[in-house]
């Protein structure tokens, strides 16, 4: 570690947080234990794991929730770290396969194929992509090594990029694909096949686990940085999402196989439109998948992907149309499995209809914990890190949630460690306890958190269930944004407040407004870091992962505690398990929910040794409520203050000390 640190241009800082991260790391890999570690902002985590994992020679997967954090590691720290360890191995980026050109389906698209099918719905198809562009593509597709849609020189929208690919449940396999010998796919997979690291992103991870290990290639351990958002993403990748969407491109799919007349297609299509009538208006609500109308359009749309099925089972046929007959049976034995698995809903799974940005039914596990303790803990070192994991100064409540703790340790029982040094231990009499499944620890933060952040809640204001809240907010926010000279990435829990702050703020600041929505999240983080003085409005998407140092970020503001709604239907099944477990389902469920969440989005404020400003909370329950200490202690130690007065003082004092002849 001290090499790498001291290779760092300009000469590195031993960080004594980085330090003792990466022997914990060396020793869990050693030990074969997972490791749960906090590693606040600035403490240079990255390098902490990356150093002992490549010194180890152990083949690791590093999943990441960002692209911003992926391209880092490969086009930054592991080739730093190939320089300077004095060890050789390789490295290799692996995204999910919809991000990779498929050549069979641009031959679909375009026209191409054998003659086996009718030329009507490629014609269709390549009208609705083309737009100028399919000419450019096709001339790409003759110069790329890679068919990344990253590496395009153009934009394809998504819809367009969508007839280009195909996700894994789709694709029929190399074996079995007239291109297989030449899929873009396939040989991003052959050089993670042949990587010592390879780096992913933790939805592609999620893939893996619900594909019983078939997604990556073998591996002892693995890293997932930014693991906060692990349980998430592992909820909807070990769930199913069943969308008229699916029907329609099965029925595309049968279009590009039968004749023109054939029934397949038709049947699908009316089956999709009546599962959009029944879902369409239930969104948000919890359903059971076998109940009433939604039970007998789901049966329907089981006939007709099974009626694909055997029509295309009936086919003799070779070259591309064989190809698109193995797609059309992956694409219906796929959609037939979820649909059975919603007609046999098990008690520790839960069904509700989501509406955006159509309306779909999802099936999520309750407690992925479970289904993380037996997928994921069992079959490699783990290690799990991030800034924002502990919940009231304990790593316990996430160890849970993540299934740590139901993972059965070297000893053939589930154990644990206490945060911090101090080993889970049995006191007992008897035979030893055996070794812990897992070990936490915070190493904390380089920042003095207490000299450069003040954390203000708006104590005054009225409670946010109230219908006087809302025009008394958006008044503070404004007050705030003033005495900050602009400067201010605010952060709300909705939508529909985010409008509601673009409407009130709009033509009464002297300073660009900028709204998430009206550029994609990349231009949008460009313009905020271009125009110092810019007040940037965003919802859940910018609480994480946006990183904006320096003083274009003087001002964090919080609309409210971002608690899921009361009837979130994957909340309320989580709340109604930990009941019947006799858990207190708001201290169980909600709050560590909550803490981190809100940590998240404080932590968009120092994210330098130079960063100075305010937080404000403008949401009365952090200073009020009963489990307000919960969440304070959750964050970095700041210094606190409920004062108006106070909290203007110090953005004027900022705003000053900032203020250029352009902006004075």
């Amino acid at each position: 570690m001290e090499r790498a640190v001291a290779a760092l241009p300009g000469g590195g800082e031993q960080r004594s947080g980085q330090l003792r991260m990466a022997e914990e790391v060396a020793a869990a890999i050693a030990c074969e234990r997972h490791l749960l570690v906090q590693a606040g902002t600035g403490t240079g985590k990255s390098m902490a794991y990356l150093v002992p994992v490549l010194l180890s020679g152990r083949p690791t997967v590093v999943a990441t929730a960002t692209k911003a954090l992926q391209e880092q590691l490969v086009a930054h720290d592991l080739p730093f770290l190939h320089g300077c360890l004095g060890v050789d191995f390789s490295w290799a980026l692996l995204k999910g396969r919809s991000n990779y050109l498929c050549r069979a389906a641009l031959g679909d698209v375009a026209g191409a194929g054998d003659g086996t099918g009718p030329a009507q719905g490629a014609l269709l198809e390549r009208a609705e992509v083309d737009g100028g562009r399919l000419a450019d593509v096709v001339a790409w597709v003759g110069e790329t090594p890679t068919g990344d849609r990253a590496d395009l020189p153009f934009v394809v929208p998504d819809d367009e990029w969508s007839r280009l690919s195909v996700g894994v449940g789709e694709c029929p396999g190399a074996s079995r694909c007239s291109y297989g010998d030449t899929c873009f796919a396939e040989d991003a997979r052959q050089r993670a096949a042949e990587a010592d690291v390879v780096v992913v992103n933790t939805h592609l991870y999620g893939a893996h686990l619900a594909s019983d290990g078939a997604v990556l290639p073998e591996h002892d351990v693995v890293v997932v940085d930014e693991a906060h958002a692990l349980e998430d993403i592992a909820t909807a990748s070990l769930g199913a999402t069943i969308s008229p969407g699916r029907f329609a491109n099965l029925a595309r799919a049968c279009r590009g196989l039968f004749t023109a007349d054939h029934p397949a297609a038709a049947g699908l299509e009316a089956a999709g439109a009546r599962l959009h009538a029944v879902l369409d208006g239930r969104e948000g609500n919890r359903v059971d998948p076998g109940d009433g109308e939604l039970g007998v359009a789901l049966l329907a749309g089981a006939e007709a992907a099974a009626a694909a099925s055997a029509a295309a089972r009936q086919l003799d046929v070779g070259g591309e149309a064989a190809t698109r007959r193995e797609r059309v049976l992956k694409l219906a034995g796929g959609l037939t499995s979820d649909l059975r698995w919603a007609g046999e809903l098990g008690l520790d799974e839960v069904a509700w209809v989501e509406g955006r940005p159509a309306p779909a039914l999802r099936i999520a596990p309750v407690d992925v914990g479970t289904q993380l303790a037996e997928r994921m803990f069992a079959s490699a070192t783990v290690v799990l890190t991030s800034g924002t994991l502990a919940v009231d100064g304990s790593l316990a409540p996430t160890a849970w949630r993540l299934g740590l703790d139901r993972h059965a340790g070297p000893g053939g029982t589930a154990g644990g460690a206490a945060d911090g040094d101090d080993e889970a231990t049995d006191a007992g009499e008897g035979p030893p306890a055996p070794a812990p499944a897992w070990r936490g620890l915070d190493v904390g933060s380089p920042f003095d958190y207490t000299d450069q952040a003040l954390l203000y809640c708006a104590a005054h204001l009225p409670d946010p269930r109230s219908r006087d809240y809302e025009a008394a907010m958006l008044d503070e926010l404004e007050a705030l944004v003033r005495a900050a000279g602009g400067r201010t990435l605010a952060l709300f829990t909705s939508r529909r407040a985010v409008e509601a702050a673009e409407a009130h703020l709009s033509g009464r600041l002297p300073w660009k407004v900028l709204v998430q929505g009206e550029l994609p999240v990349p231009l949008l983080h460009q313009a905020f870091l271009d125009d110092e003085t810019s007040v940037l409005l965003g919802t859940m998407s910018l609480w994480q992962g946006f990183d904006a140092p320096g003083p274009t970020c003087s001002l964090v503001v919080v609309d409210r505690l971002p608690f899921r709604r009361p009837d979130d239907p994957l909340a309320a099944a989580r709340r109604d398990a930990a009941t019947r477990a006799r858990r207190n389902a708001f201290a169980a469920v909600d709050l560590p929910q909550a803490a981190v969440l809100l940590a998240q989005g404080v932590g968009r404020l120092v994210r330098s040794s130079h960063d100075r400003g305010v937080v404000a909370v403008l949401d009365r329950r952090l200073a009020t409520a009963s489990y307000r200490w919960t969440l304070v202690r959750s964050l970095p130690p700041m210094r606190r203050t409920k004062d108006p007065a106070e909290v203007r003082r110090v953005l004027g004092e900022l705003a000053a000390s900032r203020a250029t002849p352009a902006t004075a």
